[in-house]
């Protein structure tokens, strides 16, 4: 819609908001008097959604513009593709608010709470959600359905009630203990899928990251076992020397990858078998372990001023605590977002993974970056296996967890190697594994989880690669549009 044709009538950006807020808390509220309160929501978030798209022409320019600054409201793509993405994101970010809200405060108030929440996200993602955005949860959505429906099958035709198994996979999933510990599996999982990610970036796969982390957490246990330090010192120096290790071992694959040109691949799979072999060495009575148990043995419990204390999980209703290094993992998720985006090494990393060739046309050392990008990886890798270790065991032993770093290879392609799509990537992974724990007592195989979760990567995979392509063909077509109404404008200039 032009400018011309634009109602004379404007609604500042922030009062507009403010009333779809109100307004979808007022229906919420007032319709949950008499129906469900799920459904209450749903209602009062599509009712402010309906008004913000009822008054969208009277908001000013600057709230309709897309996160990167394009101007798209009113086309067909808009219409047909970002409006319906946008509603149902905001119906899902008001009903999982309320239903966190609901453990804490009573149903109502929850319930109006998460239309508030809904209502102010349904203006939001209307305006300033971007077609490729909204494509890319739409891919996600997508391969969701279709991952659904392929466990279902399987289920299915094992003679299993896929519905039935849902909902006991969902109710077991969702009490306040199994909350906690998706919360502490995912922690470590995002550190992982990080770790993975940065070297997707700069197109190098470090299948290593499971070697690592756990020569780094062994390191790193024994020297906070055997060194008595006071609190703070201590568990800086442990997180100190476990990213030192993660990193130096990387760095040799980083260093083979510029100065022999040996596969990075190929290298990492041979030094997760030499880490395994070093691990297994060092982890004896003989050396650094000592007896922990009849038939265990692992490296000297650290003292309590090592540990780093967990966070009280009363607000979900469990005794139980989520790992403190939590925070560690948000503030690793921040500075890899800042280091890509507003940053020149970022820039740069992201440009040679691009085109290794036109990056070194650009005056970027190709080689240097390919080194770096591994010792940063395998620097974050090393930080996997600490909040199980300062956190809960504050040991390295036999049953140290294994394999977080493969699983960090799927997270990470789960989450496109984005900081917040790895969040909800790294929630996903450990939901699935943790509903799946109640199976067994079903008699159900707990096989059942894994095959939702390869299909839903493979599947993420697909058709995110698909999305890109059509992607790159719009924004072609978007830019020769507008290189056209320039040369048109320049043309009737001239005319002029």
């Amino acid at each position: 819609m032009t400018d011309a044709n634009r109602p004379a009538r404007s609604l500042p950006g922030p009062a507009a908001l403010a009333i779809a807020a109100v307004l979808g808390t007022a229906v919420t509220f007032v319709v949950d008097m008499g129906l469900l309160w799920w459904a209450a929501l749903i209602i009062g978030v599509v009712v402010a959604f309906a008004f913000v798209g009822l008054t969208r022409n009277m908001v000013p320019e600057e709230f309709r513009s897309g996160a990167d600054g394009t101007r798209e409201e009113g086309t067909a793509l808009h219409n047909t593709l970002v409006v319906p993405i946008a509603l149902a994101l905001s119906v899902a970010g008001g009903l999982l608010s309320a239903w966190l809200l609901d453990l804490q405060l009573i149903e109502p108030v929850a319930a109006a709470l998460g239309g508030l929440i809904g209502s102010a996200l349904a203006f939001v993602l209307f305006h300033r959600l971007g077609a490729m955005l909204a494509l890319s949860f739409a891919a996600v959505m997508v391969a969701g359905v279709i991952a659904t429906a392929v466990t279902a099958a399987v289920l299915f035709f094992s003679g299993i009630p896929p519905t039935a198994t849902f909902a006991r996979m969902l109710e077991y999933g969702t009490r306040p203990d199994s909350m906690v510990q998706i919360i502490n599996d995912s922690t470590t999982y995002y550190l992982a899928a990080v770790a993975v990610a940065i070297g997707f970036k700069m197109k190098l796969f470090n299948i290593g990251v499971d070697g690592q982390y756990r020569l780094a957490a062994l390191l790193a246990a024994a020297v906070g076992g055997y060194l008595i330090m006071p609190p703070v010192i201590s568990q800086i120096v442990v997180i100190v020397t476990a990213v030192a290790v993660g990193g130096a071992w990387a760095g040799i694959a980083g260093y083979l990858k510029v100065a022999r040109g040996v596969s990075e691949v190929i290298s990492t799979i041979m030094l997760n078998a030499i880490a395994t072999g070093i691990t297994a060495y060092l982890l004896s009575t003989d050396r650094l372990a000592v007896q922990i148990s009849t038939n265990n043995i692992g490296t000297p419990p650290m003292e309590e001023s090592s540990w780093v204390p967990g966070i009280p999980a009363g607000f979900l209703g469990s005794d139980h605590k989520i790992f403190g290094l939590v925070f560690l993992a948000a503030a690793v998720g921040v500075a890899y977002s800042v280091m890509l985006n507003r940053t020149r090494f970022g820039f740069e990393l992201r440009a040679t993974g691009q085109s290794q060739s036109a990056a070194e046309a650009s005056g970027v050392n190709v080689k240097k970056m390919v080194f770096l990008s591994m010792l940063f990886s395998g620097m974050v890798a090393g930080l996997v296996g600490l909040p199980q270790l300062l956190g809960s065991s504050h040991y390295y032993a036999l049953d140290f967890p294994t394999g977080i770093g493969f699983i960090g290879i799927a997270i990470a392609l789960l989450g496109r190697n984005h900081p917040v799509g790895i969040v909800f990537a790294a929630l996903f992974w450990s939901f699935l594994n943790q509903a799946a724990g109640i199976l067994p007592f079903d008699a159900i195989p707990q096989e059942i989880a894994v095959i939702a979760q390869a299909t839903i990567v493979l599947t993420v995979v697909v058709v995110y690669e698909v999305v890109h392509r059509w992607g790159r063909r719009y924004q072609q077509q978007q830019i020769g549009r507008q290189l056209d109404g320039t040369v048109e404008t320049t043309g009737g200039g001239e005319a002029k």
